[in-house]
């Protein structure tokens, strides 16, 4: 990898990023609760354009990335549109996370169900991370699903552990120390909402992430691995999320 320089994550700057998601998951659970369960009912226009097959990826607000003290927040939201599919049989196959690594390909190199206890799952995925630079992670997450009806769902997954691999691959392969790294990944939340209805499932995730600030001097080589890729990831895994019934 080139030399961008090793950071270190401060506790003031996870501190910012808990009060961001606290505030966030409360947001996420009145709209839980409220007549409008879809991010895309809001969205002018977001409907047809799901209906028509078009995957929407936009920022929560402002461009996507809330500058904290040592790191930046990305925070970014989007939907597909499944035809022909029930709620059972699209939160199945997201729930599987043994295949994870087969149906979000390339995000996702390797998954694992760790243990499973009624709607919480233990998880861990090996993530790859490239544009410009290639960051592979290893990384664990809870994941706790909540039926509100028979039409809809939703899901909150919050990463436990992030490590990011040195040659990955080789044999003289190792994590670097959770925290202590090049800071591209330090935190991943993700949280789903399903609805079943016009002939379909209305599939939506918002994905709230940590990552270090952009050094001066390096944006040229950092800005697309931090600032482009969550929107990448987060259109590719709607996307395979889709795709997966395609086949």
């Amino acid at each position: 990898m080139a030399d961008v320089g090793m950071v270190e994550l401060q506790p003031e700057t996870l501190q910012a990023f808990d009060n961001y998601v606290r505030t966030a998951e409360a947001r996420l659970d009145q709209q839980a609760r409220s007549s409008r369960f879809l991010w895309a009912d809001g969205v002018k226009g977001a409907k047809d354009k799901l209906l028509h097959g078009h995957v929407l990826a936009q920022p929560w607000a402002g461009e996507g990335d809330i500058g904290i003290a040592g790191g930046l927040i990305h925070d970014w939201v989007g939907a597909v549109f499944i035809p022909g599919v029930t709620l059972d049989t699209v939160v199945k196959m997201v729930q599987d996370y043994d295949r994870a690594r087969l149906s979000y390909k390339p995000d996702v190199m390797d998954s694992k169900l760790l243990s499973r206890t009624g709607d919480d799952f233990k998880v861990y995925m090996r993530l790859l991370k490239k544009k410009l630079l290639t960051v592979v992670l290893n990384s664990e997450h809870d994941v706790h699903y909540t039926r509100v009806d028979d039409a809809r769902c939703y899901s909150r997954s919050r990463s436990t552990r992030l490590a990011e691999v040195q040659n990955p691959g080789g044999r003289d392969e190792r994590e670097l120390p959770p925290g202590k790294d090049h800071g591209f990944l330090w935190r991943l939340n993700s949280y789903w909402r399903f609805e079943q209805r016009d002939g379909g499932v209305y599939v939506e995730c918002e994905a709230i992430s940590l990552s270090r600030s952009v050094p001066t001097g390096l944006g040229w080589m950092i800005n697309p691995i931090i600032r482009t890729l969550p929107r990448d990831s987060l259109n590719n895994t709607l996307r395979c999320t889709r795709d997966a019934f395609k086949k």
